[in-house]
C-alpha cells in the first residue's frame, strides 16, 4: 500500500493517519516490535514518523525498542537522540558496531551463492552477523528514506539491516561488490541488483517478521511525497519506484566543474562523499566536483585507515590486491566511491578521470596526502560559480542524483 507519489507533498495528518491504518492492520498487536530508523546522515521527518508510530503501537505490543541504524557511522549521544526522535522515547539504542556482543550470528551465505550473486567477481563465504536486538523481537519494522544510492542502486528496505545494523563481514563484502562494479554503474539502478541481492540473501537469515514503512523525502525539507508500507522488498521497491522519479536530474550535457555545497548533516568527508558520487556522472572527462564544506575538518570520524591508504579508482586496488587485501574492504570501496573512475597500471601508474577538490576545514597537507586536491574554502565565491557556463553549482547536495540524458 501507498500514499503520494512524484510530485506530491503529504501533509502531516495525511501521514500520521497512513501509519495508523497501515500498523493497525498488520497484526501486530500482543507482539513484540524493534523500530529500525536511520541516523542524522538521512533526511526525512522522522519525529513525525516516529510519533506516528509510537502513536500506533504503544500499548499495543509487547515491546517497543528503536533502533539508530548507524552502519559503521559515530554514536549519536542522548541529546542528538532526542533530537533526531523528536523527543524522549523509552527503549532507544544505538547499534553499538564497535562492540562484539552486539551481534548476533544467523549463519553464513556461502562461497558458492556469493559467486553466483556477484556473477563471479567475488568467491568468499559471507558470515551474517546481526544486532541482537532486532532477533530479539517478533517484528522488524524498517522506518526510513529511499534514495538513489552508490553501493546498491537505491537506498532502503532491507539495507537497514544490511549494513545498517549488521556485521562487519557483510558490509565489507556487499560494498566491495559494489565497488568492483563501480558507482557509477550502479547508483539510481532501480530492481534488484547484485548488492540488493547480497543483501536481500542476508536479510532472509533474520527469523523476524520483516516490514517497512519506506518513505520518499523532499530533499532538504521535512515534508514527504509518498509512503509505502509492507514487507521489505515490496515496500523498498514501491518507494524506490517513486524516487526514480524524485530524486533524479538529468542535464543535456556533461559541465566542467561541479560545486557540491554539503549540508551540515555529512560531519565528515566519509558522508559528505555523498556530493561526489551524486554528481559524477554528469562531469566531463578532465573536470573537476568540487565538494564545498567549510564545516568539515575530519576526512572520517570513525575510519582513520582512509588517511593512510588515500583515495583511488578502483583499478588502483585490484592491480595490487595483495597489498591491500587485509584492509577493510568497506574502506576500501569508499575510497573508490570518492575518486571515481581510472585506471592504474604497474608503469604508468593512476589515471584518474576527474579532478576532486576539498573546499572544507581539513588542512592542506591532510587532504594532499589523502590524494585529493586542496582549496581555501575561504576564497569561494559561489556566485561566481553560479555566474559560470560551466559550472553547475549544487545546493544540499547528496541526496539527489544528476545524470545526463
Amino acid at each position: 500500500m501507498i500514499i503520494g507519489g512524484p510530485g506530491q507533498v503529504l501533509s502531516e495528518d495525511e501521514v500520521t493517519a497512513f501509519v495508523g491504518d497501515a500498523l493497525s492492520g498488520a497484526g501486530l498487536e500482543g507482539r513484540s516490535v524493534c523500530v529500525i530508523v536511520p541516523d542524522a546522515t538521512r533526511s526525512c521527518p522522522l519525529p513525525l514518523l516516529i510519533r506516528a508510530v509510537h502513536q500506533a503501537l504503544h500499548g499495543k505490543v509487547s515491546k517497543l525498542t528503536i533502533l539508530i541504524a548507524l552502519g559503521t557511522h559515530a554514536e549519536m549521544t542522548p541529546d542528538e537522540l532526542r533530537k533526531h526522535l523528536g523527543g524522549k522515547y523509552d527503549g532507544v539504542l544505538n547499534h553499538e558496531w564497535w562492540k562484539p556482543e552486539t551481534f548476533v550470528d544467523l549463519g553464513s551465505i556461502s562461497a558458492d551463492r556469493v559467486r553466483e550473486i556477484s556473477g563471479g567477481l567475488l568467491n568468499d563465504e559471507v558470515p551474517v552477523r546481526l544486532n541482537k536486538a532486532v532477533v530479539e523481537h517478533d517484528v522488524a519494522l524498517v522506518v526510513g528514506p529511499v534514495f538513489p544510492h552508490e553501493v546498491v542502486g537505491f537506498s532502503g528496505g532491507n539495507k537497514y539491516f544490511f549494513p545498517g545494523v549488521a556485521g562487519q563481514e557483510v558490509i565489507d563484502v556487499s560494498h566491495w561488490l559494489g565497488a568492483l562494479i563501480t558507482s557509477a554503474s550502479i547508483i539510481g539502478t532501480l530492481g534488484v541488483t547484485p548488492v540488493r541481492a547480497l543483501i536481500n540473501e542476508a536479510a532472509a537469515l533474520i527469523p523476524a517478521e520483516k516490514l517497512a514503512l519506506a518513505v520518499v523525502a523532499q530533499s532538504g525539507t521535512n515534508a514527504l511525497h509518498a509512503i509505502a508500507f509492507g514487507n521489505t522488498v515490496e515496500a523498498w521497491q514501491t518507494a524506490a519506484e517513486v524516487s526514480a522519479q524524485t530524486h533524479v536530474t538529468y542535464l543535456d550535457h556533461p559541465v566542467r566543474r561541479v560545486v557540491s555545497v554539503m549540508p551540515a548533516k555529512y560531519a565528515d568527508i566519509w558522508t559528505a562523499a555523498k556530493g561526489f558520487y551524486k554528481l559524477e556522472p554528469v562531469v566531463a572527462d578532465g573536470g573537476e566536483v568540487i565538494l564545498y564544506a567549510p564545516h568539515v575538518t575530519q576526512i572520517a570520524a570513525m575510519h582513520p585507515e582512509i588517511e593512510e591508504i588515500g583515495y583511488h579508482c578502483r583499478d588502483y586496488f585490484v592491480g595490487q590486491w595483495e597489498k591491500f587485501r587485509d584492509i577493510h574492504w568497506g574502506v576500501l570501496a569508499h575510497s573508490t566511491h570518492l575518486r571515481g573512475a581510472g585506471t592504474w597500471d604497474p608503469i604508468t601508474g593512476e589515471h584518474l578521470r576527474v579532478k576532486v577538490t576539498l573546499a572544507t576545514g581539513i588542512p592542506e597537507d591532510v587532504v594532499r596526502r589523502a590524494n585529493l586536491n586542496y582549496l581555501d574554502p575561504a576564497t569561494v565565491d559561489l556566485a561566481e560559480y553560479n555566474a559560470d557556463p560551466d559550472t553547475l553549482v549544487v545546493p544540499n547536495a547528496g541526496e539527489v542524483l544528476h545524470r545526463l540524458k
